[in-house]
């Protein structure tokens, strides 16, 4: 299984100067906000055993409704979008929290990968694919008149 991982390139700068980390951070920061082709991408792990391909994707605090796979030109794409509020109001106090995020990752699957056979479950924030392997077909040999 081919994993494409998405990074930019940053200078390197000497370790020992800490404001140049403040720097890279906040700069990274909005570099990342105004480009176009920003994500986030979770954290997965790719096993590949004897009859399956396993991944494992970490997506701490996601619904199973909130998540989608699906398979296109022999490539998977999971999604995981996330918007919650709390709101907590005790006498006067008033305290209200908002977050919503997303993530995104699509990986190219090998040519043995049985894509009408795949499943997934979701359990304690962790999400786990299974992607049989097909039996590879035979060469067909053609020939000539």
């Amino acid at each position: 299984m081919k994993l494409v991982p998405y990074r930019r390139v940053n200078e390197i700068r000497p370790m020992s100067n800490m404001l140049s980390l403040f720097d890279d951070f906040f700069n990274r920061f909005y570099e990342e906000e105004s480009s176009e082709d920003n994500f986030r991408a979770m954290a997965m792990d790719i096993t590949e055993h004897d009859k399956e391909f396993r991944i494992l994707a970490n997506l701490p605090g996601f619904k199973k409704e909130n998540v989608k796979i699906s398979v296109h030109d022999n490539q998977l794409l999971i999604e995981a979008v996330c918007d919650e509020k709390q709101e907590e109001k005790q006498g006067t106090m008033y305290r209200c929290e908002r977050y919503s995020g997303s993530y995104r990752r699509n990986l190219n699957l090998p040519e043995n990968a049985d894509v009408s056979a795949i499943n997934a479950k979701m359990e304690d924030g962790v999400l786990n694919v299974s992607i049989p392997k097909k039996e590879p077909s035979p060469k067909k040999e053609i020939t000539i008149d």
